[in-house]
């Protein structure tokens, strides 16, 4: 579970884009006319009560330092990189002011780089898989003549055959050079053994890198390999391996040359060439695209030779769902699979996958990915094609699935975003406050400079007229009331930012307008609005993020008879 911190969130309490209603886009031109126009606006010198003049001047000068920062390409380009807080860092006083805003990125992608050098240093990559084999043929495979006759012959005899674990870590030592430190254990049966490996990885080049490996066990003894990549071209690479097993029947050399080549945007072409214990000639073909993956695999060798093809379909929803089947044939006979993949949290994704095979027989095979490590639990159920255990096979683990997801998942996961939410509410308490003040104040001061007049001469023109303006939340009647107290009222900021009987908003948060702040940190919110143009009654919902152009025929209420 993901905790929110002081360093991991960021209340950005002013956005200098949002503030003078320009995109981010904006040229020196755009940015001159509305820096103008709210000048206009909030000038002190338009009160004589000492209060308000007070809130206007506060107000002008955060206008004042928006345009400052933006007209000026250097503070403009520091600010689109790092933000406000860029432009307060000691230091960048040294930085040249010849230099470009290209430059300036340049120099801050090279500085990025190198904090990411200095953090991959200090810093392994652990990956991990465990495999637990189930055999559970008793579940479907029983002898009824000698059944009586067994201790507790009354249960199923499900029994945990065999086990892997493996586990590798990663060492940078410099920029181009990496140290892999890898080991297994595996058991079958009551017997069983395990080994370690130890790579060292070059990058030769932007085009290349080499692998020189050493490893040690205690069945096969001791391996020495090595490994190289090669970018032929921008379309090919090749992958060469060759290996020396000093096992106890003697030396066993191998080696494998693999071609591959994208053939297009989404497709790519293998040709593998291996000779050794398991000598074979291998071509595949690979198609990803968006919403599929399709893989076709003709291998020729000894002892396997088999024709593959499998397909997955990918769902374009938010917890990225995944079918897919496939079928492979060969000397061993024929196996079927099919079976489902979906992430159930922010690290974790969770598949099911039924194998059906002549002579195998079925197999049930769940894997859980957590973060870089995986967990493997293949469930063998039935030596025999018995369609009962293709049945429960199939429906038992969708079932679970559904039961385990409605119990635990979606309560927990619920649990856990209203405890990260409550956790950025409280971290941000202050700047809320704060931005709430303004906002206000802002208000108060559009009455005091004659908000009435305004809006009555627009009535006058028959122009455009915010009748109502909310900001936030939208809910039901039947929600409770500290849910509607999500819901500001904007009708006044936002009919002072009309011009020419238009009113345009950019893409960027409206939270950062004047007269606005963000009542529901966290939520997802939106801009609803009820305006008047030539008389007309015209109604809008716009997404918090969403540019908004009024008025528009679309948006018009029709009148009922």
């Amino acid at each position: 579970m993901a905790a929110s911190t002081e360093d991991d969130f960021e209340f950005n309490t002013q956005d200098y884009y949002s503030l003078l209603n320009v995109r981010k886009e904006a040229t020196l031109e755009e940015l001159k006319a509305s820096y103008r126009r709210l000048c206009m606006l909030y000038h002190p010198d338009k009160h004589r009560d000492p209060e308000l003049k007070r809130q206007a001047e506060q107000l002008f000068n955060q206008v004042h330092q928006a345009y400052e920062v933006l007209s000026d390409a250097h503070s403009r380009a520091i600010y689109d990189i790092f933000g406000k807080k860029g432009l307060e860092v000691e230091g960048w006083e040294v930085v040249e002011r010849k230099r470009t805003p290209a430059e300036i990125r340049e120099e801050y992608e090279r500085l990025q780089r190198e904090k990411e050098e200095r953090r991959l240093q200090q810093r392994t990559n652990p990956k991990g898989t465990i495999s637990v084999g189930v055999d559970a043929t008793d579940l479907f495979d029983r002898y009824d003549d000698d059944f009586e006759e067994m201790p507790g012959g009354g249960f199923p005899h499900i029994e945990i055959n065999r086990m892997h674990i493996s586990q590798s870590i990663e060492a940078p030592l410099t920029n181009t050079d990496t140290a892999m430190l890898s080991g297994s254990l595996s058991t079958h049966n009551g017997s069983g053994g395990g080994n370690i490996n130890v790579t060292v990885r070059r990058v030769t080049s932007a085009k290349g890198w080499g692998e020189l490996e050493f490893g040690a066990g205690d069945i096969l003894g001791p391996l020495v390999g090595l490994k190289l990549f090669r970018n032929v071209t921008s379309r090919c690479f090749l992958t060469a391996q060759c290996g020396l097993q000093f096992s106890p029947r003697g030396l066993r050399p191998s080696c494998s040359l693999m071609a591959a080549r994208h053939l297009d945007q989404n497709t790519m072409g293998y040709l593998q060439w291996r000779w050794g214990p398991n000598s074979a000639m291998t071509t595949s073909l690979v198609r990803d695209t968006k919403r599929s993956h399709f893989t076709l695999a003709l291998q020729l060798g000894v002892p396997h030779s088999y024709l593959m093809m499998s397909y997955q379909f990918k769902f374009q929803d938010e917890d990225q769902t995944k079918v897919k089947g496939s079928l492979k044939t060969g000397w061993f006979g024929v196996v079927v699979e099919y079976g489902a993949e979906r992430k159930i949290s922010r690290h974790s994704v969770l598949s099911a996958t039924v194998s059906i095979g002549v002579p195998q027989g079925v197999t049930l095979k769940i894997k859980l990915s957590r973060a870089s490590q995986t967990y493997l639990f293949p469930v063998h159920l039935t030596d025999q094609l018995l369609p009962s255990a293709v049945f429960y096979a199939t429906v038992g683990p969708l079932l679970a699935y559904i039961a385990v997801h409605r119990l635990i998942i979606i309560p927990y996961t619920k649990a856990q975003k209203e405890q990260e939410l409550e956790l950025q509410r409280k971290s941000s308490a202050t700047d809320i406050a704060k931005k709430k003040q303004e906002a206000e104040t802002a208000v108060s001061t559009y009455f005091q400079k004659g908000w009435d007049f305004l809006f009555f001469f627009h009535c006058e023109l028959r122009g455009l007229i915010i009748l109502n303006g909310w900001y936030g939340k939208f809910v039901s009647d039947t929600s409770q009331k500290q849910e509607k107290a999500k819901v500001i009222d904007v009708t006044v900021p936002l009919q002072c930012l009309v011009k020419d009987s238009k009113l345009i908003l950019t893409e960027a948060s409206k939270a950062g307008l004047p007269g606005f702040y963000d009542p529901c940190v966290g939520e997802e919110k939106s801009l609803k609005l009820l305006y008047q143009f030539r008389g007309v009654m015209h109604q809008v919902i716009s997404a918090d993020t969403e540019p908004l152009r009024i008025p528009k025929q679309s948006h018009r209420i029709e009148s009922e008879s």
